[in-house]
């Protein structure tokens, strides 16, 4: 059996191709916005090697999966291409993430003030994750006015986002940090 190619060559003058095979500049917003949604996976995969606990990590590789079908989605023109049952977010998956939310944010004291990202290495990344997460969010935002995103696409991404916050604040926690407040004072 053949190796398949890395490189192509298709993309040299600044195209790409969505599922379906058309063609579209990279420069378009659909592939900035699953652009970002791939580099979250990626910032996702990296914070699943620093977490200590498996329900975490278990949890953060179906977040990885979703984020993966997520891209799919984003890389279908469903004016051109049918959508794939595969690339849909389900109510389900929703519910699965508010759940693990839930679970997270039980543990942790209530919050009185603004925190700022830090505390442990951890937190950290789950913040990078938070932030890339809510850019995710803008870049779908802005391809929703010009194509048809469903909802529960949105939903997800929005949860997700509350899901890196707890998750930062439960691993200021258990790495000995103390979470940063901010200093309004400073103005």
């Amino acid at each position: 059996m053949k190796k398949s190619n890395v490189y192509t060559k298709g993309g040299d003058k600044g195209s790409t191709s969505l599922v379906g095979g058309v063609r579209v500049s990279k420069a378009g917003l659909r592939i900035e916005s699953y652009g970002t949604v791939d580099e979250l996976n990626s910032f996702a995969g990296l914070l699943i090697t620093v977490l200590g606990d498996e329900k975490d990590r278990d949890f953060l590789l179906f977040v990885q999966h979703k984020l993966f079908t997520i891209g799919s989605y984003l890389a279908t023109d469903r004016e051109k291409t049918e959508l794939r049952i595969e690339s849909m977010v389900t109510s389900e998956s929703i519910e699965r993430i508010e759940r693990e939310i839930d679970r997270i944010d039980e543990g942790l004291p209530a919050m009185k003030s603004f925190l700022l990202p830090g505390g442990s290495r951890p937190a950290a990344l789950a913040h990078v994750c938070r932030t890339v997460c809510r850019r995710a969010e803008r870049d779908i935002c802005r391809l929703a006015e010009t194509a048809e995103v469903e909802t529960p696409l949105l939903v997800f991404i929005n949860r997700l986002s509350d899901y890196f916050f707890v998750l930062a604040r439960k691993e200021c926690r258990l790495n000995g940090g103390e979470e940063i407040i901010w200093d309004n004072s400073c103005l």
